[in-house]
């Protein structure tokens, strides 16, 4: 089971690579699309917060 997991890693990590190669553009695209997402949820959730707070 171990090596699954070993295998699984380096073939995403190997096609993260390949795609970053391939094509740059669409990587960056991807990576600031993650980042946004996460910087919105994050904004959301202090939202939430304040409001308890209040």
């Amino acid at each position: 089971m171990k090596w699954t997991k070993k295998i699984v890693f380096v073939l995403v990590v190997g096609f993260g690579l390949f795609y970053l190669i391939q094509q740059p553009e669409g990587a960056a695209d991807a990576v600031k699309t993650v980042f946004g997402a996460l910087v919105g949820a994050f904004q959301a959730l202090v939202t939430f917060f304040t409001s308890l707070a209040a």
